[in-house]
């Protein structure tokens, strides 16, 4: 009987670490997955930008798009993740009472560390890092489309670098890490990152545009003029990319249950280990989806809009993705779109130039995001755990979005001034005028012939 029991128990102790070892594969392949999907933001901003820029212009713009991907993942490997892990609550790096606060598990995350490189032993942090550093690439492509047409090749690039390396992150460390200040101070809630990604990188944008200034001819006599791109129809198929990538975006938002890092071993759960279902993504983002192009719909007839706001309600429900009752997703993705006109006007008058409107999807509407959990969802634990956890507030989300604005607002205005300063922001005016395709890049967009009376 001794035996019996013996053999009964090593066959369970086997079957057990079977199926760690399969719940172990499956969640590395779940996030290797969204890596992919991910990239398709990433195509589909390129479309975007091509489509919206003038012929004379079309391959400047995919250049500095292209460029900007790529400086990223390095910089995020060299920078980007350890900032995250070490600063979820402040930024000093002296010791003492204001000692890096996440240093035992920064350490980990330093490029030269065992943990970032191929250690057998560990399949799941580079997948992880690859995931958030598409979250930074996207910071970069959101801010990317709103300066074309005008932008300095090497000041986007650095522009990037700090957007994608700096201000999102520190933004991630406070409100998007389960010991962030805002999360377990004030219950900060945003599960689908609309202020720590969408809001960083749309008022980024907002301080870059003020310092670099309108295209040529889009501001006369105190009007404001419609600049067309060459193509609507490439516009549109990048912007359903983009919600096509956003798919792995926001699986990446999710815990796979059983992992390290996840607080429960039964079910998926947010970064703040709350609980969260494949169901509540799939009824969510597709409900958001649609409430933002009916919403659009009803207030432009425009498919630019309609496209966009498809975009701007994911973004509106993003936040509280995983705690919506789906028609509320519908009706806060709707309420999104709807704002997305006026918005746009506000800027336009205050003598901004977004050739795509990026502050106002990803500034507006990731701020309306924020909003809206504290609105709808007040009450909710902010973090798994015991009683006395922080919970959501219309007060924790207000304050949060104050300090996302500020991570994204303060460091791309200051930024782009340095660059302005030194003449590193803006091309000349006659490569303008001219197109940066012709003055800059060896290449021709469309050379068996294009119409480009639209050109000026």
């Amino acid at each position: 009987m001794e035996e019996e029991i013996a053999k009964l128990a090593a066959d369970v102790a086997a079957l057990q670490a079977g199926a760690s070892g399969t719940n172990t594969a499956l969640a590395e392949t779940y996030y290797y997955l969204t890596i992919p999907l991910m990239i398709l933001i990433h195509v589909g901003f390129l479309a975007y930008e091509m489509g919206a820029s003038r012929t004379k212009n079309v391959l400047a713009s995919s250049i500095k798009n292209i460029l900007a991907f790529a400086f990223l993942v390095p910089a995020f490997y060299l920078i980007g993740f350890w900032v995250y892990w070490a600063f979820p609550t402040g930024l000093s790096m002296s010791t003492g009472p204001l000692e890096i606060s996440g240093a035992e598990y920064a350490a980990y995350f330093l490029p030269w560390s065992e943990g970032m490189g191929p250690n057998f032993a560990d399949s799941a942090t580079g997948v992880f890092w690859g995931a958030f550093t598409l979250f930074a690439a996207t910071t970069a492509s959101i801010m990317s489309g709103a300066v074309i047409e005008r932008i300095k090749v090497i000041g986007f690039i650095i522009l990037a670098i700090i957007l994608g390396t700096f201000a999102w992150v520190f933004a991630a460390a406070w409100g998007w890490h389960a010991d962030g200040w805002l999360v377990t101070e004030f219950g900060y809630h945003d599960f689908g990152a609309a202020g720590v990604v969408h809001m960083v990188a749309g008022f980024f944008a907002l301080g870059v545009l003020i310092n670099l200034g309108p295209r040529i001819g889009k501001f006369t006599n105190g009007t404001s003029n419609h600049i067309a791109g060459h193509s609507m129809p490439l516009t549109l198929i990048g912007l359903m990319l983009i919600i096509a990538g956003f798919w792995g975006f926001l699986m990446a938002c999710a815990i796979f249950p059983g992992e390290a890092w996840s607080w429960s071993s039964a079910q998926f759960g947010t970064i703040y280990g709350t609980p969260v279902t494949l169901s509540a993504l799939t009824f969510n983002i597709l409900m958001g989806f649609a409430g933002g192009i009916i919403g659009a719909w009803v207030v432009t007839r425009d498919p630019f809009w309609m496209m966009s706001g498809a975009l701007g309600g994911i973004i509106s429900c993003a936040a509280g993705l995983d705690l919506w009752w789906p028609p509320m997703a519908f009706a806060i993705g709707f309420a999104g779109a709807c704002m997305m006109p006026a918005s746009a006007r506000f800027f336009e008058k205050l003598g901004i130039d977004d050739a795509v409107g990026a502050v106002t999807v990803h500034g507006t509407l990731g701020a309306w995001g924020v909003i809206a959990v504290g609105l709808f969802a007040t009450g909710y634990p902010a973090l798994f755990g015991d009683a006395g956890v922080a919970v959501t507030s219309l007060t924790g989300q207000l304050v949060g979005l104050v300090v996302m604005f500020a991570c994204g607002f303060v460091p791309g205005y200051l930024v782009s001034l340095v660059l302005k300063v030194f003449g590193l922001l803006r091309v000349p005016e006659h490569a303008e005028i001219d197109g940066l395709d012709i003055t800059k890049v060896p290449a021709v967009a469309y050379p068996e012939g294009i119409s480009s009376s639209n050109n000026a």
